[in-house]
């Protein structure tokens, strides 16, 4: 089978939309699938092909976790993709790129598959004024809507999205694919001892602190601001807790202000940016994840932080119900007191307890790995209906030459 995957943003950024695709691409070549990826590149002047990625020009959109925006029509984009003749088209986001991928889909009669990644309702203030955010929202329903009309199939990570797109007046049913993570990077075996020896060293953590940590995009979605407040509340210098804000965002500084004025900011570190191959050590050194945030619809950082070993601490959420099994692979507080109590009951815990419960959040995991995504969606794939090949020719069908190869620095041709 031959899958075109759609997404804004692609290697080398890195978010949970990035590398949720990179998986399932991994996925599907281990199991003899050929794959292209379709992606918005704001560093080319030119469309190419490399190591399977479509680049296609774009302007750089860094407000919004550094999206490149392409144009949504592009004769050029759709010559490649009929030179590479998909069996499914798959967007995963809903910009130029996504939109480009649900008409090429129509124009070329290939089945379109629709995963909604993002709760966009808690993003919108990116994007607008909040005098202008009812009229935003409702304007974004409708284009959700338009694109879940026009897939064959519709997926996401948790029931989160089910519920988005029943607000959206989708009369559909979404099948939930677990988000994926790459298990062996995040083994605490595969961890390098030095690099967990010099985090430590850098960050001053002694072996009587239980560290706890957060990894995500700063912004106003992640409720980092709940978290600090509540640490505020009841945790304690002699409690010797401290917790690791691991990320960057539009909201750090006012996070770490924050922290600052509510006098914990001897307990709180925030760590900045810190690239995808050098979090291993970090989760491999803290005791827990510890998450208040209410828009995920299935962390991939959570999963990161789970396939280290790290018990969750998972703000109640009754649309993520089941992602963290209290007392099997974390555990779920609804307030502060909550939050605290769990802390308190882990730092209790024999080491033989902690050992115990770290082998089951691992357990818990296993079967979030590229082969495991890829089969997920090919059982999506395969159960599509797919348009007769000999379909009458849309009416904005054209012929088309086939692309010619290109060397870096070259300009493609006028859109």
């Amino acid at each position: 089978m031959k899958v075109a995957l759609f997404t804004e943003t692609y290697l080398p950024y890195i978010n949970g939309v990035v590398t949720h695709v990179k998986i399932l691409k991994e996925g599907l070549e281990k199991l003899g699938h050929k794959v292209l990826v379709v992606t918005a590149d704001p560093n080319t002047r030119r469309y190419y092909v490399r190591d399977g990625v479509l680049h296609c020009p774009a302007k750089s959109f860094k407000r919004f976790y550094d999206y490149g925006l392409a144009s949504p029509v592009s004769t050029r984009r759709l010559m490649y993709i009929k030179q590479f003749d998909p069996d499914i088209i798959h967007i995963h986001n809903e910009f130029g790129i996504g939109f480009s991928g649900a008409m090429i889909a129509k124009i070329l009669h290939k089945p379109l598959v629709y995963t909604l990644h993002t709760m966009y309702d808690e993003y919108l203030y990116y994007v607008a004024p909040r005098p202008m955010l009812p009229f935003v929202k409702r304007v974004s329903h409708h284009y959700a809507k338009f694109l879940a009309n026009n897939a064959a199939a519709l997926t996401g990570p948790s029931k989160k999205v089910q519920q988005f797109f029943d607000d959206c007046g989708v009369k559909r049913d979404v099948s939930v694919v677990p988000n994926p993570v790459e298990l062996d990077i995040f083994l605490p075996e595969n961890i390098d001892e030095d690099k967990k020896a010099k985090f430590r060293e850098k960050y001053n953590i002694s072996d009587d602190d239980t560290l706890l940590c957060f990894c995500g995009r700063l912004g106003r979605e992640k409720s980092v601001d709940v978290l600090l407040d509540y640490w505020a509340k009841t945790i304690r210098p002699e409690d010797h807790c401290k917790l690791m804000i691991i990320g960057d965002g539009p909201s750090r500084e006012e996070l770490e202000q924050q922290a600052h004025e509510l006098g914990i900011d001897n307990m709180v570190t925030f760590t900045g940016k810190v690239m995808h191959d050098e979090l291993p050590p970090y989760y491999a050194c803290c005791d827990l994840y510890v998450t208040a945030s209410l828009s995920d619809t299935n962390s991939i950082s959570m999963l990161e932080a789970m396939a280290t070993g790290l018990p969750v601490l998972q703000r109640f959420d009754k649309l993520n119900e089941g992602q963290v099994r209290d007392g099997i692979n974390g555990y779920i507080f609804y307030d502060e007191k909550d939050m605290y109590r769990e802390i308190l009951n882990y730092k209790n815990k024999t080491t033989e307890e902690k050992e115990a419960l770290r082998f089951a959040v691992r357990d818990s995991v296993k079967q979030a790995g590229a082969e495991d995504l890829a089969n997920y969606l090919l059982t999506i794939y395969r159960g599509i209906e797919f348009p007769q090949r000999h379909a009458h020719r849309h009416r904005y069908h054209t012929r088309l030459r086939k692309p010619t190869e290109q060397k870096d620095g070259e300009d493609g041709p006028e859109e």
